[in-house]
């Protein structure tokens, strides 16, 4: 039900708040959990509704992102939706043109080669005019979900953004991008800062237009060690958080939880444990206790079953999340993949893993 008649505030009243408060760090009855990706291709209705259409046009549509975000939740009694949409938004809203290649994936018709190239890009950029489709699309899904559960907006982090720019698709290496790094450190920081500008401009449209949460994904992050992540990513994740609640309480908008998903960034957590965010999500690479003892108890952890483990029978997802959750504590905690769901997975296996995260950590809380 996802008609674009109602205006767009007098949102209906939050039923089911238990993923919000986990990320404020308030105690919760359960763990709260839901997946990214959890709006995919493993979705035999998700592949009905994209069927015919090209990937960005659904994005741009907010009736089908409206859907598609909405899916899961039919299914699954997950404690949070994400907005259907796609992180390289941005580089388009930049004047940049992205297809979708099918068998490939996202690819740039023309990627920045020289640092010259960076004047081709949009340098004040209205991200009402550019991206208000996502603006639609999170206004409509938030009155659509009744207040079911809250809704959570999303953005690419810089570095990774910046990747898929110069690289021109996805890449095992990052091997061009990274080159910029080491060959032109300032045009870098150019191209970084203007990114980060738009992605706070960005973020804070999403609340205004009624997210409730917000995840900044750094997915690249495993392509840097130590000393480039602290001059090229960290600095700019530490920019976002500041900026995003600066504006918040200037706008006099609510100042929502944010959460960083740096992926493979194992050498960076106690950095972005004081990042300025409240949840800070975790690949399935690292050890629960591990992170827990370099994050500390103040910060709401988010992760981080290997995505694989899907693949397996019902019974065995059952234990490896009871092992999960006595690994991290059933409190500060939010259940989530280490990454995305695959587009193969079956979905009743996705089941099988919320309702025992929600199962277990209810039995745990109570002995």
């Amino acid at each position: 039900t996802c008609s674009l008649l109602r205006s767009p505030k007098g949102f209906p009243e939050l039923k089911n708040d238990t993923f919000l408060r986990a990320a404020r760090g308030e105690q919760t009855e359960h763990t709260p959990v839901w997946c990214m990706r959890q709006a995919g291709r493993y979705l035999p209705e998700f592949r009905e509704t994209r069927a015919a259409q090209d990937f960005f046009a659904t994005c741009r549509s907010p009736k089908l992102c409206c859907e598609l975000t909405l899916q899961p939740l039919r299914r699954f009694p997950l404690d949070a939706a994400i907005i259907f949409s796609d992180i390289l938004v941005v580089p388009q809203a930049l004047g940049m043109e992205v297809v979708m290649v099918p068998g490939k994936g996202p690819t740039f018709t023309e990627p920045l080669k020289e640092v010259e190239d960076l004047l081709k890009l949009r340098q004040k950029v209205d991200v009402t005019a550019e991206l208000g489709y996502v603006f639609q699309a999170i206004t409509l899904t938030r009155h659509s979900l009744e207040g079911k559960v809250p809704l959570i907006g999303f953005s690419g982090a810089p570095w990774t953004l910046m990747s898929y720019m110069i690289e021109g698709g996805g890449s095992t290496t990052m091997a061009k991008a990274k080159s910029w790094l080491y060959c032109h450190p300032e045009a870098s920081h150019r191209l970084l800062r203007l990114l980060a500008n738009v992605i706070i401009d960005y973020l804070v449209g999403q609340v205004a237009a009624g997210a409730q949460a917000l995840q900044l994904f750094e997915s690249h992050a495993g392509h840097l060690g130590p000393e480039l992540f602290q001059e090229f990513a960290l600095p700019y994740i530490r920019d976002i958080a500041q900026g995003v609640k600066s504006k918040l309480k200037e706008e006099a908008l609510p100042l929502v939880p944010m959460i960083i998903f740096a992926k493979d960034a194992h050498y960076a957590l106690r950095d972005l444990a004081r990042a300025g965010y409240e949840v800070v999500g975790l690949d399935w690479t690292i050890q629960p206790q591990e992170a827990r003892a370099q994050i500390g108890k103040h910060v709401t952890l988010q992760g981080n079953l290997d995505p694989c483990a899907l693949y397996a029978p019902k019974e065995k997802i059952g234990e490896l999340v009871k092992k999960m959750l006595e690994s991290f504590g059933t409190q500060h905690y939010i259940a989530n993949l280490g990454h995305g769901l695959y587009p193969d997975m079956n979905p009743e296996h996705v089941g099988a893993f919320v309702e025992a995260v929600h199962a277990h950590s209810r039995h745990i809380n109570k002995h």
